[in-house]
């Protein structure tokens, strides 16, 4: 495994492999990684002749009073788990390195980032949409692979590429999660055992919305007030209870047959924000 932490370096490595005819597959990260990155870098192994990683903490997601200096960090442990996955190269960029001085160029996708943490975190998709296209073009790969925990990212991602024509498939992979049911997030390190037992609401509350999906519910308001009131048990402040279509977040009317709807959520428990989702289809 070969760690790279220079831009240019990485995309002369990475175009060296796709002129030899290579296939590669990208897992993008901030590092800190658990089961949900590893099932990434599992698939992604799967489907490529060459794994890449990359470990970055982006600071153009974070807004100024976000946990950006506290955000957990292994690189060590990280890189021993990479190396166990089968990747073959993990780049370790500085933030000096991504954004040099005088970098002024953002991307941002409209319609897509503005509800659910779009709302509640202004600027963060612009960030994570600039950091991906800014790693696409590095190592130009011909699948990139992310979790469906992060919902709203993967449809940005996904809007991102087919707008600014990155010939790239995003595939989104399950949400991986803990027996008790929840999600895994590098945040769930901040949590206190209390907050953690707490936080269980989350998924238990897309339970119980998802039990009366399956029993023939249909309305959104009574959906969502299914999750809200066990999520209410629970969470120190609900950030977001929100039943959107699954492919525009835009808010439906009613889940008529054959539609996907997807049911996502977002509170905070202590001072840790989490978020959580289901897919929902009729």
């Amino acid at each position: 495994m070969q760690t790279i932490s220079d831009p240019g370096t990485l995309a002369r490595a990475c175009a060296h492999l796709r002129a030899s005819g290579r296939r590669i597959a990208f897992v993008p990260t901030m590092g800190f990684l658990h089961e949900g990155h590893l099932s990434l870098l599992r698939e992604g192994r799967r489907r490529g002749d060459v794994l890449v990683l990359s470990i970055f903490v982006n600071p153009t997601q974070f807004a100024p009073h976000e946990d950006l200096a506290r955000y957990p960090r292994d690189l060590e442990g990280d890189l021993l788990k990479a190396e166990a996955c089968g990747v073959d190269l993990v780049f370790v960029p500085s933030a000096e390195a991504m954004y040099p001085p005088g970098a002024q160029t953002f991307v941002e996708v409209r319609e897509l980032s503005r509800p659910l943490c779009g709302a509640s975190r202004p600027g963060h998709f612009t960030g994570v949409a600039t950091v991906v296209a800014k790693l696409f073009n590095l190592v130009r790969p011909q699948v990139a692979l992310f979790g469906q925990k992060d919902y709203q990212q993967l449809l940005v991602i996904r809007q991102m590429a087919s707008d600014l024509d990155f010939p790239v498939e995003i595939v989104g992979r399950p949400i991986v999660r803990e027996p008790d049911g929840l999600a895994l997030s590098s945040r769930n390190a901040y949590l206190s055992t209390d907050e953690r037992r707490r936080a269980l609401c989350l998924s238990q509350g897309l339970g119980a919305a998802r039990a009366r999906f399956e029993g023939g519910e249909r309305d959104p308001a009574r959906l969502v007030a299914a999750a809200r009131a066990v999520i209410e048990q629970g969470a120190t402040r609900i950030d977001y209870v929100e039943l959107l279509q699954a492919d525009t977040l835009a808010a439906p009317e009613r889940v008529d047959p054959g539609t996907r709807v997807v049911l996502a959520v977002g509170a905070f428990f202590g001072s840790t924000r989490l978020i959580d989702n289901t897919v929902l289809e009729a």
